[in-house]
């Protein structure tokens, strides 16, 4: 199996969540990775791959869930969208509430062999680590969500 290798399951613990650029037809894509698990910095090496890949969008509203140097929000298993609060299972990107619920995020394909994360995605092609510059049109939210990080 080949694939684009992205960075160490180690790192995407630590960091809580790593970010990528990709490009898909003639469009560029933000992705992040999360673990797969429940509580930030844990590890469950049972859960195959231990890691998920994500398209970086609220599938709610056009806003993304990994920031530059902030990262996701994560908490209890969850990546938390920091607009309305929804909050999207970490393993499998379906979400249970708030204005996302019912609906699942798009997941990319990703392996892990011996602690690397490798891009195994056909229709993405490894652009660069991080995202592009927002060119200010992404202000970051406007949160009307009653959780408070």
């Amino acid at each position: 199996m080949s694939g684009y290798r992205l960075t160490t399951v180690e790192t995407v613990r630590e960091e809580g969540s790593w970010a990528f650029t990709a490009r898909e037809g003639d469009e560029d894509r933000e992705v992040f990775l999360v673990p797969c698990a429940d509580e930030p910095g844990e590890a469950d090496d049972s859960v195959d791959p231990p890691v998920r890949a994500w398209i970086n969008r609220c599938t709610h509203e056009d806003q993304r869930l990994h920031r530059e140097g902030i990262g996701a929000v994560t908490r209890g298993g969850s990546v938390v969208c920091p607009k309305h609060g929804s909050a999207f299972d970490s393993c499998e990107g379906s979400c249970d509430n708030g204005e996302a619920a019912g609906t699942t995020l798009r997941s990319i394909d990703v392996d892990v062999r011996d602690g690397a994360v490798f891009l195994t995605d056909d229709d993405l092609t490894y652009l660069y680590e991080g995202l592009p510059d927002d060119d200010g049109d992404d202000e970051g939210p406007a949160s009307s969500s009653h959780l408070t990080f």
